[in-house]
């Protein structure tokens, strides 16, 4: 049968209904709305709706970007992704660690529009999402961290752009100046010189990896006999200008030997910085409370994705211990499998200021660029947005660990 009305193509809004009348079945067409005011009011009402349930996107989970990413990568680009040290239990550990959390709802709470905002070290966040600082970015799409940056500006979100990237400090925060605010550096003898380069560039803060003295024993890239173009490492690292090279600074990654600092030497270092400094990589509340003295105005709570150190505790089994540390006034943000609006918000509730998305933000760069992240980014968000609705959380600030309960396994 053609059922015929304009209104009732492409939607999913009208139903059928079989009523008998004098014996005879008839079909009758229930319409949910009146659409009395033309075609302006009826698309202005499936654009309301496509807004949850969208109908004319590329992707409409995160999954699906997962998987378009698999399928655009080589298989052993893909591995280094996916891939985690040793047998990757860190990294199975910090997906399980979000399962034995629940979130409790509030019925009729009166939220109606959450507030998703919030700051980090006086820089604004529509949502409470940065990207992570992930090196190699061409190998995953041409238009690497440029195109991370300019998604996250999109969504009020931050990035943090890494050393060993495709692209300079100065090329992502030219494409993107309201996100890309944050430079990460490795803590070697070239640091000062780093920071003072990237202040005059105009970012406002630094963040430096602190638990990457040597990488980790990452088994699927020797499997793999991963060999990448390191050239698409070496956007920072051209041993021009005071810069170090490439060699130096994964000579130090990739052997032992290497001169490894201290956390003396990090806060003599950071005496030079000039900005304010972000320690990514803490696991422990002691390594929070030494980072907090060496002047650290924030940390990352972060086993690095699990390709570090193998076994380890997931990051969000250490969150409350950290928080507790540190105390209420330091920021500390999250990172280590978020994939989920929920992911979101149980790491909010546990006591993160703000989570960083490192392979969520490499699957949309992998599958379709810049419109890749800002789908993930939108996804995502939309899943915060609603779980606060349910939860009764109108403000970031709402979400804490009254609104979680603890599953025993």
């Amino acid at each position: 049968m053609r059922l015929a009305g304009n209104h009732f193509r492409g939607t999913h809004l009208a139903a059928l209904r079989r009523v008998e009348r004098g014996g005879r079945g008839r079909l009758f067409r229930l319409r949910p709305w009146s659409f009395r005011g033309g075609p302006d009011e009826r698309s202005s009402v499936t654009a309301q709706l496509d807004s949850m349930y969208p109908t004319r996107v590329d992707f409409g989970t995160v999954e699906e970007i997962h998987r378009a990413a698999a399928a655009a990568l080589p298989p052993d680009v893909f591995d280094f992704v996916e891939g985690g040290a040793g047998r990757e239990s860190t990294l199975r550990a910090n997906r399980a660690a979000f399962e034995r959390w629940r979130i409790l709802p509030e019925p009729m709470s009166g939220v109606a529009v959450p507030d998703t905002r919030t700051a980090l070290l006086g820089m604004p966040l529509e949502i409470p999402v940065l990207t992570a600082p992930f090196g190699g970015d061409a190998l995953f799409n041409p238009a690497g961290h440029p195109a991370v940056a300019t998604a996250a500006q999109r969504h009020g979100a931050l990035s943090i752009v890494p050393e060993a990237g495709s692209f300079s400090y100065e090329q992502v925060r030219a494409a993107a100046p309201d996100a890309a605010r944050i430079a990460q550096i490795h803590p070697f003898a070239h640091a000062p010189a780093v920071a003072e380069r990237v202040r005059r560039a105009g970012f406002a803060a630094l963040c430096v990896t602190v638990d990457c003295a040597v990488g980790g024993f990452r088994t699927r890239n020797m499997g793999n006999r991963f060999d990448p173009d390191m050239r698409h490492f070496g956007g920072n690292l051209t041993g021009r200008d005071g810069a170090p090279g490439v060699a130096e600074v994964f000579g130090h990654l990739l052997k032992h030997g290497a001169t490894a600092w201290n956390w003396a030497d990090l806060r003599a270092a950071a005496a030079e910085f000039r900005l304010p400094w972000i320690a990514k990589g803490i696991l422990t509340p002691a390594a929070a409370e030494i980072a907090a003295a060496a002047g650290a105005a924030a940390i990352v709570v972060s086993n690095h994705g699990g390709r570090q150190v193998d076994p380890a505790p997931a990051s969000l089994e250490m969150l409350p211990s950290i928080r507790a540390a540190v105390g209420p006034d330091i920021p500390i943000l999250f990172d280590s499998g978020i994939r989920t609006g929920s992911d979101i918000f149980i790491a909010l509730a546990l006591g993160a200021d703000a989570v960083v998305l490192g392979r969520a933000t490499i699957y949309g760069l992998a599958a379709a660029g810049e419109a890749g992240v800002s789908r993930v980014l939108e996804l995502l968000t939309e899943e915060l947005r609603t779980l606060m609705i349910l939860s009764g959380a109108a403000t970031i600030a709402d979400i804490d660990g009254s609104r979680l309960l603890a599953v025993r396994e």
